[in-house]
């Protein structure tokens, strides 16, 4: 169990840095452009990412039980993906 627990906090070290890196360049061209959909863009990878690192808090530190962890990851998520989906349909 104990190589499942290492495997889990190491993917989501890996989502965190991949979905800061994606977050922060979305940003940076909507800074450079100033185009709302990247700004939308931003917005929701930063969600996705965010629902990640609360789910990892959470689900280590503080101890409600992986069941809460997994809700408000998957809010967050799906949040998320509906403004990185209104991005792709914004002008």
């Amino acid at each position: 169990m104990a190589h499942v627990t290492s495997a889990v906090v190491a993917l989501k070290t890996v989502t965190l840095v991949l979905g800061g890196l994606i977050t922060y360049f979305a940003f940076n061209a909507y800074r450079r452009t100033g185009a709302a959909p990247l700004r939308a863009l931003a917005v929701g990878f930063g969600a996705v990412t965010l629902g990640s690192l609360v789910a990892g808090v959470l689900d280590r530190v503080v101890a409600s039980g992986s069941q809460y962890a997994l809700v408000a990851e998957s809010a967050l998520t799906a949040i998320g993906f509906a403004v990185v989906l209104y991005s792709l349909y914004a002008e």
